[in-house]
């Protein structure tokens, strides 16, 4: 009989903070008209509310239009990618200044801490918990994962352009049960990394804890952050006895090497919006 999901994305509230740098070229040897670049931003940002995107900052130069969002958990890279080149070339048109896009783009989460801050936080979580008994600790050790191999600085590319997709994610252990037993972590931390394979993630960092689960993933790009937690849930919960494990909710917030400094006025035309 097949299982069926114990968690699905209507059930949770997920607690969450989602960036995501997009960034378009003209196709050559046109350029980007910059005078009217805040007045079409102005037209189009509330179309993109509807898609679950609102625009935070943006950057329009003649070369390149850098525009970065907001976005809700069930909004995969793909799909922002689409309806931000979608959008903006229909209010391109709708201004008569119809525009042609090259075919390469780029998207990028971004968050308020880097990746060597995300990184080092979850390798950090048994230090970071101050177990009275020494030799608990060093057994607790063996359930964190640091994979040096895993570059989450490198990008995922497609035939449309390049993704770096990287989250962090946290579960918690349902009340009622209040903790996992070591056995119970040693499932998580394995089945965590068959689950990434399975579904074409790489975990750089893991830190399977008595009562939270941390992962640094860089996920594929046409899943939503959403649609990824979910696997994770969904996935251990059924090899954990098919029960309610974890807490009905979850925390995913987006990283990468840089923060949301990188994005605030760095060319000729720059803004923000209200968050």
């Amino acid at each position: 009989m097949l299982l069926q999901p114990l968690y699905s994305g209507v059930d949770l509230k997920p607690a969450f903070c989602l960036r995501y740098s997009w960034s378009g070229w003209p196709a050559a040897p046109a350029t980007f008209d910059t005078l009217r670049g805040p007045e079409i931003l102005d037209d189009v940002s509330a179309v993109w509310e509807t898609d679950g995107l609102r625009l935070l900052e943006y950057n329009w130069s003649a070369e390149k239009i850098q525009l970065t969002f907001s976005a809700m958990p069930d909004v995969s890279p793909v799909f922002l990618a689409s309806r931000a080149k979608g959008r903006l070339q229909h209010a391109l048109r709708k201004a008569d200044n119809p525009q042609d896009f090259s075919r390469k783009l780029s998207v990028r989460s971004i968050g308020n801490n880097t990746a060597e801050q995300v990184e080092a936080y979850i390798a950090q979580q048994v230090h970071k918990e101050r177990f009275v008994d020494p030799e608990f600790a060093k057994k607790m050790q063996q359930f964190t994962v640091v994979d040096p191999s895993v570059d989450l600085s490198k990008p995922s590319h497609s035939g449309r352009g390049r993704y770096w997709y990287n989250l962090h994610i946290v579960l918690e252990v349902a009340e009622r049960l209040q903790t996992l037993d070591l056995g119970q972590l040693e499932i998580v931390r394995d089945n965590c990394l068959k689950i990434a394979i399975k579904k074409g993630y790489l975990i750089s960092r893991l830190s399977a804890m008595l009562d939270h689960l941390h992962l640094a993933v860089r996920g594929d790009q046409a899943q939503s952050p959403a649609d990824i937690v979910l696997a994770f849930q969904n996935n251990l919960a059924c090899l954990l006895g098919q029960e309610k494990v974890w807490r009905e909710t979850f925390y995913v917030g987006t990283f990468s090497e840089y923060d949301m400094g990188a994005v605030r006025n760095s060319s000729p035309i720059a803004g923000s919006r209200p968050t």
